[in-house]
């Protein structure tokens, strides 16, 4: 498996696939604060470049978490749908982001190729989608749900408003919640996460 990519004139290397996943991420505060993220835009790209050529199988068969130490993994791996899997494990993740961004390619379709996809398979093909592609991809799967209200129905806009606080300030929860509302963007859930696990 490739872990390099040149760029510029500038030799990228990468430890492993975990850490070709965190530096093609996008730049987050909270990648940095964890010391995980590119440390250029460019390092950024590299990154992107060499998880574009990485198959599908070799994404599974280096879990970000590995399988003896993960509950979670296991389940992922255990559950996965082996025969959807086996005709697509030969994929670069440059070709199952194509795939899912194809236009003859619907939801139906989606839903049930994700049966045989690892979460780092599908984290991978986000990745090197820009935002606009996230929206189309996402368009194509309906979810819908239920709760006081309905959300995810073909042209309705609706919004999920989780405000979070350090030490749990009612007013700086009370304040994000009515600066959300006040976008006017429709249908809203609030979801409130506490920072301690005190009810």
């Amino acid at each position: 498996m490739k872990l390099a990519a040149t760029l510029r004139g500038t030799t990228f290397r990468f430890a492993d696939l975990k850490e070709v996943l965190a530096k093609a991420n996008e730049e987050k505060s909270g990648d940095k604060l964890a010391g995980v993220a590119a440390a250029t835009a460019t390092e950024r790209v590299a990154a992107k470049l060499v998880l574009s050529e990485v198959t599908l199988q070799e994404l599974r068969d280096n879990p970000a978490v590995p399988y003896d130490d993960d509950a979670v993994t296991r389940l992922i791996q255990d559950d996965l749908n082996l025969p959807i899997y086996e005709g697509v494990k030969h994929w670069t993740v440059a070709k199952l982001r194509e795939h899912v961004l194809d236009d003859a390619v619907k939801g139906d379709d989606l839903l049930r190729l994700s049966r045989g996809l690892t979460s780092e398979m599908i984290a991978a093909s986000a990745k090197l989608m820009s935002n606009l592609y996230l929206v189309v991809a996402a368009r194509k799967i309906r979810v819908v749900v239920h709760c006081n209200n309905t959300l995810g129905l073909p042209g309705r806009l609706s919004s999920r408003l989780q405000p979070n606080h350090p030490s749990d300030d009612v007013d700086g929860i009370l304040a994000s919640l009515k600066e959300g509302v006040s976008f006017g963007v429709g249908d809203a859930v609030f979801g409130i996460n506490p920072v301690t696990n005190n009810p």
